[in-house]
C-alpha cells in the first residue's frame, strides 16, 4: 500500500498548521478552555468557514467527500495543537452515524452540521457498558400512537452538554448484551425529561452524563432500521478509533519534539541533559515508536475505505492497541524526562500526556483491542 500524498492532501496539511499555529498556541487553548462550552464558537465557525467540518461528509450530504486519509491528517494537527472543539463528537460519531443510518436524514441535517449551524453527540455507552457495544439498558417502549417513549443514563457523552442534538442507542428488543434488538433515536437536546450532567474531562474537553426519563419522541426520530443500530455504530466506531489515533500520532510527535528541546537546554551536573548516552537512547526509543504508530495509523486509514467487515476492523483494532502502548510510553517518559514540573498545569507536555491516556480508554484500550483483532483472525 501506497502511503504518498497527494498534491491536495499536501496543501490541506500545510493549511491546517498554518492556520492553528497562528490561532491555537498552547496559551491560547487554555484560554479556549476557560469559556463557558469549554470551545471556542469562533473558533468552530472557521472551522466551517474553511472546509473542515465538510471534509469528512459525503458530497450528496452537503460534504467534501473526503477520504479517511483526509481525515487523519487533520486529526494529527489536531493533535500536535490539542483542539478541544467538538470535531469528533459532532462530525467523526455524529454526522457518519446518521449517514450510514439514514439517508434521507443524512440529507436533510448533514448540511447543517458541514456549515456549523448544528453539533451532534452520540449517547452510547452506559455505566456498565464498559468497551462493550452491544450492552445497552436504555429501553424505548412503543407508545401506542407511534411514537416512542425512552428511558436510561447515558455515561461520558463527548460534548454532550453543548450538543444541539443527541443520537441516543436505546434497546427495543432482546436482551441487554445482545446485538440485535438496538435502535438509534434523533433527540432534541432541550426536549422534556432530558437531563445533561456536564463535567469537564482530565484532558480539558467535555463530557456529560445524560438521563433520559421517560421522554416521548415521534416515530420520525427513528434513525435506521428498528433494531438494527449495532451494524451501523461498529463501522463508525472503528473509523472513529483510526481518527483518535491519528490525533495521538500529532500529541506524540509534539510530546517528542518538546522532550527533545527540553533537553536540549536542560541541565544537570554541568550538561545538557541531551549529553547523557542513556537519556539519548530513551529520546531515540520515543521517536521510534512515534513514527511507527504513524506508519500503521495511515495503513489503517487506507483501510477504512478500502476494507469491509471483519478486515476493517482488525485494522481499526490493530491501530488502537498500538495506539494505546506507544502513547503510554511516550507520554510517561516525556513527564520523567521533564521531571515533576511535567506535570504542571504550565508546562504543555502534562497535557499531551493526559490526551493520549484519554485516547487510549476511548473506545477501547489497548488489552481491548488485542483480545478483539485476536478474536477477529
Amino acid at each position: 500500500m501506497s502511503f504518498a500524498l497527494t498534491d491536495d492532501q499536501r496543501q490541506l496539511a500545510d493549511s491546517i498548521a498554518r492556520f492553528l499555529d497562528d490561532k491555537y498556541a498552547f496559551d491560547a487553548r487554555r484560554r479556549i478552555m476557560a469559556e463557558d462550552r469549554g470551545w471556542s464558537p469562533a473558533i468552530w465557525a472557521e472551522f466551517a468557514e474553511l472546509g473542515w467540518l465538510a471534509l469528512p461528509i459525503a458530497e450528496e450530504h452537503g460534504g467534501l467527500g473526503g477520504t479517511t486519509v483526509d481525515l487523519a491528517l487533520m486529526m494529527e494537527h489536531f493533535g500536535r495543537s490539542l483542539v478541544v472543539e467538538p470535531f469528533v463528537a459532532s462530525v467523526v460519531l455524529g454526522a457518519e452515524t446518521i449517514a450510514r443510518a439514514d439517508e434521507a436524514k443524512a440529507t436533510e441535517l448533514l448540511p447543517a452540521v458541514a456549515e456549523g449551524k448544528m453539533t451532534l453527540a452520540l449517547a452510547h455507552g452506559e455505566p456498565t457498558s464498559r468497551y462493550d457495544l452491544s450492552r445497552v439498558g436504555t429501553t424505548a417502549a412503543p407508545d401506542g400512537k407511534g411514537g416512542w417513549r425512552l428511558s436510561g443514563h447515558k455515561a461520558v457523552v463527548l460534548h454532550g452538554d453543548s450538543a444541539d442534538r443527541l443520537i441516543v442507542s436505546a434497546r427495543t428488543g432482546g436482551a441487554e448484551a445482545d446485538r440485535d434488538g438496538i435502535t438509534l433515536f434523533l433527540v432534541d437536546s432541550a426536549i422534556a425529561g432530558v437531563t445533561r450532567r456536564p463535567y469537564p474531562t482530565i484532558d480539558g474537553l467535555r463530557g456529560a452524563d445524560v438521563i433520559l426519563d421517560d421522554v416521548s419522541v415521534s416515530g420520525d426520530a427513528v434513525l435506521g432500521p428498528v433494531g438494527g443500530a449495532f451494524d451501523v455504530l461498529e463501522p463508525v466506531i472503528d473509523r472513529a478509533c483510526v481518527a483518535l489515533s491519528a490525533e495521538a500520532v500529532g500529541a506524540m510527535g509534539a510530546t517528542v519534539q518538546l522532550t527533545a528541546e527540553y533537553m536540549k537546554t536542560r541541565e544537570q551536573f554541568g550538561r545538557p541533559l541531551g549529553s547523557f548516552q542513556v537519556l539519548q537512547h530513551r529520546a531515540v526509543e520515543m521517536l521510534s515508536a512515534s513514527e511507527f504508530a504513524r506508519a500503521l495509523c495511515y495503513r489503517a486509514a487506507g483501510a477504512m475505505d478500502a476494507t469491509f467487515g471483519a478486515e476493517r476492523s482488525r485494522a481499526a483494532s490493530a491501530i488502537k492497541a498500538e495506539i494505546g502502548r506507544a502513547g503510554k510510553m511516550i507520554g510517561e517518559e516525556a513527564v520523567q524526562l521533564h521531571g515533576g514540573m511535567g506535570m504542571t498545569n504550565e508546562m504543555a507536555v502534562g497535557h499531551y500526556f493526559k490526551r493520549l491516556r484519554i485516547i487510549d480508554t476511548s473506545f477501547g484500550n489497548a488489552a481491548h483491542h488485542l483480545r478483539r483483532f485476536a478474536t477477529l483472525g
